[in-house]
């Protein structure tokens, strides 16, 4: 079953994401160590929608969708802020010296090396992020 939570993207909200996302997953009976892989996740993801999607922190919300269950589970992140694909973004130079990288890059690589699916599109003037995990 889907449940969402419609939220103003500020860093300062993110326990309040986590500990939703968190309670859907222990509902479905998700493994403590898949739990902390998906919360990485959904955490890079949030602060960069309360950092960058809108033109000042708190100025705009996000709505994040989860629906968890014994086979998976999918988060969507929905915000009305300045369209951006991540996945756009090349993955970073992992092997490169810190001071030999862009900086940037990094959060979206472990989202998408940690989750097995992940997906955006811009829709009706929204930007929409979904990751999945299947559980093995």
């Amino acid at each position: 079953m889907m449940k969402e939570l419609k939220i103003t993207a500020r860093s300062d909200n993110l326990h309040a994401v986590l500990d939703f996302v968190t309670e859907h997953m222990e509902c479905a009976g998700i493994s403590p160590p898949v739990q902390v892989q998906i919360s990485i996740a959904v955490e890079e993801i949030f602060v960069n929608i309360a950092h960058y999607a809108y033109e000042a922190e708190g100025k705009g919300e996000a709505l994040i969708r989860v629906t968890a269950d014994s086979g998976s589970v999918t988060v969507e992140f929905t915000d009305g802020g300045i369209p951006y694909n991540p996945l756009d973004k090349p993955d970073p130079d992992i092997l490169a010296g810190a001071d030999e990288r862009p900086i940037g890059g990094l959060g979206i690589f472990m989202v998408k090396k940690i989750m097995d699916t992940v997906e955006y599109r811009f829709e009706s003037g929204k930007n929409m992020l979904t990751v999945k995990k299947i559980i093995s």
